[in-house]
């Protein structure tokens, strides 16, 4: 039975009336453990409901009233909402559903369990990492599909490693948080011979039996050679051209390219000009070697043309676009026959509609700018990040949990493409903390203070320690708060936290209603993020159900 059959079981239940999620496909080779975690939609996150698995894999059957003697059985635990296989096995091969009460959402699962690692699987079970030479690199263990803390009797033994094949020795072991069983692996200073395949297995023990999950990890080293960046070289940005009106004129940017692939082009008020010379308006390219050249034609300049702004963009596969901006003033500009007053009046009157609009709506605005737009910073500040994250612990249990704080780490990177210093993962071991965190948020251009329900991260009290640095700085920023937080004392706070707060933008987290990424949580705090400098960096991280509620 194909794993394409799960989408035609969910366009059954939309036709039957029921709402159904679709997930991806889950992978897993025979003998091992795998997860399956229904994801919860209901606004109400704190009520009890109900969680009802259903298997399909040779025909259908419900998981969730089996006794605890047939579970074991059938080498399963159904615990909350996660459904544990112990050791998969082809009677395991097949689709299963989950629906959270009686609200009629279903999510559809597609568990494939091979025993050979085809061409296909292998696409679908790895994880790619990319680091450079001379450079430090770690690689994190998956932790997708895996048992969550909470469930009873089954505790993490550790991780081991290997590289195709062979144990890793223990000195490029490092821990992760202090951890340690959380081992990730680690190179100072990465070369050639730390290419090539890597795996990873986690070990649970559960009623006295060890179960294993081994994630494959392929690190490409390439060489950090120098690069060089194609420039635009004329026009300069801003500059005014006094023309004729009714005249014909010819405007060059020209630009080096030290790359095959990209272009130079002009865009006449962010609308791209055409090509074709039938236009009033249009331009033409040439390229020698380095050097290409967009020409800018207008066949007889008119009052029209005066009144744009024209943009020279220069855009490559290998680093950020550039661009220059100009504008046309007339040499013989006749006399306006409006009067005078009328024109002030007009003026002032789309000054004052553009500020109430952007006032109510500039989030969106500036939002819609950075994406659909790319209006992104063009110079660099010399940060290697965009944001460093830091976890406090929330006075409540409304803060964020392991789970939802690695969703939104996984969000920010891969859904929305900030490059992030993570405790956990980018602070080099050896130095001490304070100092480490404070390496940390000199790297980066913002930073992100988390509410959490247990302590993640290094807490207020290293807050403390480094307040007045942070303050001297001069550092941008964001402080999550949670709606307790919001309706509690200010007072019930700490200190530290109350004066950060005060400094920063606050972004406030509600819980589940703040996860689809068209929520005020999210749009406020990308926009008090700031715009990002350079490309995303390639960062491959594991995928968990988290990753694909619906957005």
């Amino acid at each position: 039975m194909k794993m394409h059959l799960v989408h035609l079981f969910s366009l059954l239940a939309l036709l039957s009336g029921a709402r159904s999620q679709i997930l991806d496909d889950i992978y897993v080779k025979e003998g091992e453990m795998v997860v399956l975690w229904c994801p919860q939609f209901r606004r109400d996150h704190h009520a009890e409901v109900k969680t009802t698995w259903t298997s399909y894999t040779t025909q259908e059957m419900d998981l969730t009233n089996m006794s605890s003697s047939e579970q074991r059985q059938m080498g399963i635990l159904i615990h909350e909402r996660s459904l544990v296989i112990f050791r998969a096995s082809s009677n395991h091969h097949g689709n299963y559903s989950c629906s959270l009460g009686s609200a009629g959402i279903q999510s559809w699962f597609g568990l494939t369990v091979y025993t050979t690692l085809s061409r296909e699987y292998e696409e679908m079970t790895q994880y790619k990492r990319t680091c450079y030479t001379s450079t430090s690199c770690k690689l994190h263990c998956p932790a997708s599909n895996i048992p969550a803390v909470n469930i009873p009797n089954i505790t993490s033994t550790g991780v081991t490693w290997h590289k195709e094949g062979e144990s890793l020795s223990e000195d490029s072991i490092d821990f992760s948080n202090g951890d340690q069983k959380e081992k990730t692996y680690y190179a100072r200073s990465v070369d050639k011979k730390n290419h090539g395949v890597y795996t990873c297995t986690r070990s649970f023990l559960y009623l006295g039996q060890i179960y294993n999950q081994s994630f494959t990890l392929v690190l490409d080293v390439q060489t950090n050679n120098p690069e060089k960046y194609a420039v635009i070289k004329k026009p300069r940005n801003n500059t005014v051209f006094h023309v004729d009106l009714g005249s014909t004129v010819v405007i060059d940017c020209k630009a080096d390219f030290y790359s095959d692939y990209g272009s130079v082009f002009w865009l006449s008020n962010n609308s791209f000009v055409e090509i074709e010379n039938s236009s009033s308006v249009f331009y033409n390219y040439t390229r020698d070697k380095h050097e290409m050249t967009a020409s800018l034609v207008f066949k007889k300049v008119s009052e029209e043309d005066l009144s744009k702004h024209y943009m020279c963009k220069l855009q490559s596969d290998s680093q950020p676009f550039s661009f220059v901006t100009i504008t046309l003033a007339a040499t013989n500009l006749h006399h306006s026959h409006v009067p005078l007053a009328g024109s002030i009046v007009g003026i002032v009157g789309v000054m004052l509609v553009t500020v109430l609009i952007y006032v109510k709506l500039k989030i969106d605005i500036t939002l819609f700018l950075r994406d659909t737009l790319g209006c992104h910073s063009s110079t660099s500040d010399g940060k290697s990040y965009d944001a460093f994250l830091m976890c406090y612990k929330s006075d409540t249990d409304a803060g964020l949990n392991a789970h939802d704080k690695i969703w939104l780490e996984n969000v920010l990177e891969e859904k929305f493409g900030y490059s992030l210093c993570i405790y956990d993962r980018d602070v080099l071991p050896g130095k001490a903390v304070a100092e480490a965190v404070l390496d940390c948020t000199g790297q980066s251009r913002t930073v992100v203070l988390i509410p959490t329900s247990l302590d993640l991260g290094p807490g207020s009290g290293l807050l403390s320690a480094i307040h007045e640095a942070l303050v001297e700085r001069q550092t941008r920023l964001v402080f999550i708060k949670t709606d307790a937080t919001q309706v509690s004392k200010s007072e019930s706070l700490p200190e530290v936290l109350q004066h950060l707060g005060k400094a920063g933008h606050c972004v406030t987290w509600k819980g589940i209603s703040s996860t689809p990424l068209s929520s005020p949580f999210w749009k406020e705090l990308r926009y008090h993020l700031p715009p990002m400098q350079l490309a995303p960096k390639i960062w491959f991280l594991p995928k968990t159900i988290q990753d694909v509620k619906s957005w």
